[in-house]
């Protein structure tokens, strides 16, 4: 004799339902409607047969938060005893003729039937049908737009594929000659003839070698009474490594100029851009759809599960009225089992939202403070407190909080952002790790930029308020909010 734990196929739907995100979701009940006949969706304005006695009860949707922290589950009990009443009531007989719930243009529907008419002043063709542009293929449409030999365009395309992300040449020209057939005869000299005429492109510092040619392509560009210009050139060509370290000092000395002008010349260089490549987006937009909707109403903070974002499904009653009880044919034992699958499906959606929304609504009780002031109020939230406090494992609520975003007044956060490690205070309490970042940024953000703060003696003012953090924990935050360290921080005033 032996004890095993097993999962039904139940559970294990249910527990794959509650780890995906709202997109993934989307698209597995969409894939549920398509191949099980008994699930349909219920869309706003939809009007189903009222003669039906099923028409009524068998809608099953996503439970409504009552007061933002209780569930009404009255109405989908009332909806899954009229569904399960099948198993037990007669059956009506199929009816000659099916009604025909669908016209011919609901399914096939042109393309172009979604689209607006070009007279419209919206209409704009490329932002509907065209993909990211990538930063070679943008290349690629300046260089036909040249007057070029066809032994000059093959060096073009063949730099233009060399040029990175960023938009550096990323290979040596000396290297890139090797790789070319001999029959070409291709010379160093015709490699910078082309390269200078790709660098001639939008935009601005594109192909260059290194940062200094890349800042100095961008300062050519520009008129030539751009004040301080000449300066600026100078010092990208020959002192970019003083001001990359900050050296303003040695920068004074060397290029005998005064403070206040050695601060516009650097602001010049401040606005190039020393990644022109990244202005090309290639990649699309990825879109966050909230799961939990959390808003202020008379002075208590409401969750609601989102319902835009959770589509109603209900049991065909028209469809389950075709299965017969004790009919043993293929086709009753196949509608039987859609039926069985189409409920096992709504309850584990049902299960999911229960669980969303009890893990949602703990976590807000416990970071009211966040809500009311902001990172600064953040308190300590392990997964072990919200599975205490709504009766769960774990593994569970890190499922529940995986790809699952709430909706605030400040701005849209996943569930796990609520969840942070803890460091005691002189007070004997502990203080949120998400709000020690928080202090370390303001503290930052009013630092003096002739003296930043150092580390430690971010520690020590941080300490000076009651939180004991050491200095390689406040360099692992401040790394965490991608700040320089306080030597690269240092601006001429």
């Amino acid at each position: 004799m032996g004890q095993q734990l097993t999962m039904t196929p139940q559970l294990q739907q249910a527990i794959r339902l509650l780890q995906l995100s709202t997109l993934d979701l989307q698209q597995e009940i969409q894939e549920a409607l398509e191949s099980n006949p008994m699930l349909e969706r219920q869309e706003d304005g939809d009007d189903f047969d009222t003669s039906d006695p099923m028409a009524d009860g068998a809608e099953i949707t996503a439970p409504a938060p009552d007061g933002g922290e209780n569930f009404t589950e009255s109405g989908f009990q009332e909806s899954l005893r009229s569904v399960e009443a099948l198993d037990e009531g007669d059956y009506e007989r199929i009816p000659n003729e099916l009604p025909v719930d669908t016209a011919w243009e609901d399914v096939y529907q042109t393309s172009a039937s979604n689209l607006p008419s070009s007279d419209d002043e919206e209409w704009d063709f490329t932002t509907r049908t065209s993909a990211g542009e990538s930063l070679q293929s943008h290349l690629l449409w300046q260089l036909n737009l040249v007057p070029m030999s066809d032994k000059d365009r093959l060096i073009a395309v063949t730099l233009i594929d060399c040029i990175n992300d960023q938009g550096y040449l990323e290979e040596p020209l000396e290297e890139l000659l090797d790789a070319f057939d001999p029959e070409l005869d291709v010379e160093l000299d015709e490699l910078e003839a082309v390269l200078h005429r790709i660098q001639q492109f939008e935009p601005a510092g594109i192909g260059a070698r290194n940062l200094s040619e890349c800042l100095l392509l961008q300062l050519r560009q520009l008129p030539d009474s751009t004040p301080w210009l000449a300066e600026a050139k100078r010092l990208v060509s020959d002192h970019l490594d003083l001001l990359g370290s900050r050296d303003y000092n040695q920068l004074l000395r060397r290029m005998r100029l005064k403070e206040d002008e050695l601060r516009q010349i650097i602001e010049l260089i401040q606005s190039l851009n020393p990644r022109p490549g990244s202005q090309i987006e290639s990649s699309e937009p990825e879109y966050i759809i909230p799961d939990v909707i959390v808003r202020k109403h008379n002075d208590r903070w409401l969750v609601e599960l989102n319902q835009e974002a959770i589509p109603r499904l209900r049991v065909n009653p028209q469809y389950a009225s075709f299965v017969r009880r004790a009919d043993s044919s293929a086709d009753n034992t196949f509608m039987r089992n859609q039926l069985q699958e189409a409920r096992w499906f709504i309850k584990s959606l049902q299960s999911r939202n229960e669980t969303l929304m009890k893990v949602a609504t703990q976590i807000v009780e416990h970071q009211r403070g966040f809500l009311e002031y902001g990172e600064e109020a953040m308190k300590p939230l392990v997964l072990h407190d919200i599975a205490e406090a709504v009766g769960m494992h774990e593994s569970t609520i890190s499922r529940v909080t995986t790809q699952k975003y709430m909706h605030t007044p400040r701005g849209i956060y996943e569930l796990k952002y609520f969840f942070s490690s803890h460091v005691s205070t002189a007070e004997g309490g502990e203080c949120s790790s998400t709000a020690i970042r928080a202090i370390i940024k303001k503290l930052i953000a009013s630092e003096n930029a002739k003296k930043p703060l150092s580390d430690s003696k971010i520690a020590g003012l941080l300490e000076a308020q009651g939180i004991q953090v050491a200095r390689r924990t406040v360099a692992k935050y401040r790394e965490s909010l991608g700040i320089a360290p306080s030597s690269e921080r240092k601006r001429l005033m």
